[in-house]
C-alpha cells in the first residue's frame, strides 16, 4: 500500500459521511482497498485505517497478552470509538456517531497522511491547538534521529 502523505480539506455531510478527497481515493483504489477501520486512540480525531493495514496491528498486538493492561487499554479505547465501514460508491465512509461527537468532526475537517493512515481533524481546532512556530528543538531532533536510522 502506498503511503499517505499531505494535507487535505474536506467536509463532513449531515449524515456523518465523509468523501475521501481524490488524492488519498486514488491510492485506496490502486490498492483495491474498500473496508476501513475508522478509530481514534484519543477522542481528538479519526483515524481511517485501510482494513488490511489496521490488521497488521492487530496481529502485531496478538502476540502479547490481552490481559497485559496497555494492551487491554488500548483495545478498549479504539474499539470504543472504532468502527468497521465499507467505502460506498461515490468514495464515502461513515464516521462513527460517537467520534463525530466527541473529535466535533461534523463541519469542516482536515484530512492529513500519517504514513498508514488517514488522520481526520476539525479544522478550527487543529489549527487552534497546531504549534505555531513549527517543532521543538527537542521533537525535531527526535525525529531527525528516525529518519537517519539505518535499516
Amino acid at each position: 500500500m502506498a503511503m499517505f502523505r499531505g494535507n487535505i480539506p474536506a467536509k463532513i455531510d449531515e449524515k456523518g459521511r465523509l468523501k475521501l478527497p481524490s488524492g488519498f481515493k486514488a491510492l485506496m483504489d490502486a490498492a483495491s482497498v474498500t473496508v476501513f477501520f475508522v478509530t481514534s486512540t484519543d477522542g481528538k480525531s479519526a483515524e481511517i485505517w485501510p482494513l488490511p493495514e489496521w490488521e497488521k496491528v492487530e496481529a502485531r498486538l496478538a502476540k502479547y497478552s490481552s490481559y497485559d493492561p496497555a494492551v487491554r487499554d488500548f483495545m478498549n479505547v479504539v474499539n470504543y470509538y472504532g468502527l468497521q465501514v465499507e467505502m460506498d460508491n461515490q468514495g464515502r465512509i461513515l464516521l462513527p456517531q460517537i467520534l463525530r461527537n466527541k473529535a466535533k468532526l461534523d463541519a469542516e475537517v482536515t484530512v492529513m497522511g500519517q504514513i498508514k493512515y488517514l488522520a481526520v481533524h476539525n479544522r478550527e481546532v487543529f489549527e487552534s491547538e497546531a504549534p505555531i512556530n513549527g517543532l521543538s528543538a527537542e521533537r525535531l531532533n527526535t525525529v531527525s534521529g528516525y529518519m537517519n536510522d539505518p535499516d
